[in-house]
């Protein structure tokens, strides 16, 4: 039986939620203020387009998006050139930008958070998911390019 996952957007969405609420929760843990917090416009602007563009590469590549379904092709070339998982790069770094605007300590807290957590339910199985399929050429791609950055 298809079990339903939760999707890393919705991750996303979640926290940038949380981070939003303890915020104003906690208004007194200002660490940025203005106009520095307005830098935060520039990971939120490179995360998002991280983001696009991986997801033109995959659409180019007439491959799926989705985490734990098969992919048809390896990409290695475009951003996945500089990172092997931009789009979970673009959501880290939109979170990083949202909280050097939120300019409160409290929202920091959930960006490693993110980080860790698509790392462990996303990243690994994707990765072994992928040595399996496309073997020795996404163990060189592996060993050209970080998981990160």
């Amino acid at each position: 039986m298809w079990k339903k996952r939760v999707l890393p957007p919705t991750y996303l969405l979640i926290s940038l939620f949380v981070m939003a609420v303890l915020r104003f929760a906690f208004p007194a843990s200002q660490i940025v203020k203005l106009p520095w917090n307005l830098l935060g416009v520039i990971p939120l602007a490179v995360g998002i387009w991280l983001n696009l563009a991986a997801d033109h590469a995959f659409r180019r590549a007439d491959t799926t998006v989705k985490p734990f379904v098969e992919s048809t092709a390896l990409i290695t070339s475009g951003v996945y050139r500089i990172s092997r998982h931009p789009m979970y790069l673009g959501f880290t770094l939109v979170l990083l930008g949202v909280a050097i605007l939120l300019a409160a300590l409290t929202p920091f807290l959930f960006v490693p958070l993110f980080a860790l957590v698509m790392d462990r339910l996303f990243i690994a199985p994707e990765e072994e998911m992928l040595e399996q399929r496309f073997g020795l050429t996404w163990l060189e791609y592996k060993h050209r390019v970080r998981r990160w950055l």
